[in-house]
């Protein structure tokens, strides 16, 4: 039976519409940083890229390679890590093109080192792209975390993120750091802005 991380992992990817508290375990992701505003066509070509790799893995037993403890699986979401520069924190306002991002695509655990070599190599022969240089395979914790699903527009999220910060105070938690990760649930080149589900985290740690 085909694994869907909406069905079998509902508490990471599927929360509800206010706080909570969860432990996020290690994850495996393709990662590719970048700065500037998410609306631009450079923003839209890494996400290209991650998306090319993840599905170069999935493809894989097809193209006659089935990797060691492979199983049908759906490619996860893009998730997105998000700070501003020096520059953009002395804003009052949000200046798109002083952030900083890093996007990435998670990867089920059977993924390798061995298993990235292939896919790179898959990709660097089907659709040669110079920021497949700027990739990286990556395993990250975010451990102890405050998350919610925001419903509507990118642009409205700060309401969510208050909404968050208070609980955090209410329940005696610190954010770990400012920066915060995105889980984009909705296709947003196919979803109406009112109807987008993204998933809104913060590291935290008990005071």
């Amino acid at each position: 039976m085909k694994y869907e991380w909406k069905k079998q992992e509902k508490n990471l990817y599927l929360p509800k519409e206010k706080p909570e508290l969860i432990t996020v375990p290690k994850q495996k992701f393709f990662m590719i940083r970048g700065k500037g505003n998410p609306n631009d066509e450079d923003f839209a070509e890494r996400i290209g890229v991650l998306y090319s790799l993840a599905y170069a893995i999935r493809m894989m037993p097809k193209q006659g390679y089935t990797p060691e403890g492979y199983f049908e699986y759906t490619v996860y979401p893009l998730e997105g890590v998000w700070d501003l520069t020096e520059e953009g924190r002395k804003l009052d306002t949000l200046n798109k093109n002083e952030l900083l991002y890093t996007i990435m695509i998670r990867q089920p655990d059977f993924v390798t080192e061995e298993v990235v070599s292939k896919a790179f190599e898959n990709v660097r022969k089907k659709k040669p792209n110079p920021l497949l240089e700027e990739v990286t395979f990556e395993t990250m914790e975010d451990g102890l975390s405050v998350q919610m699903m925001h419903i509507g527009s990118y642009d409205d999220e700060s309401h969510s993120f208050e909404q968050m910060k208070g609980f955090i105070k209410e329940n005696d938690l610190e954010i770990t750091t400012l920066v915060h990760r995105e889980i984009y649930i909705s296709d947003a080149r196919k979803t109406e802005k009112s109807k987008l589900k993204t998933v809104l985290r913060y590291r935290v740690h008990h005071r």
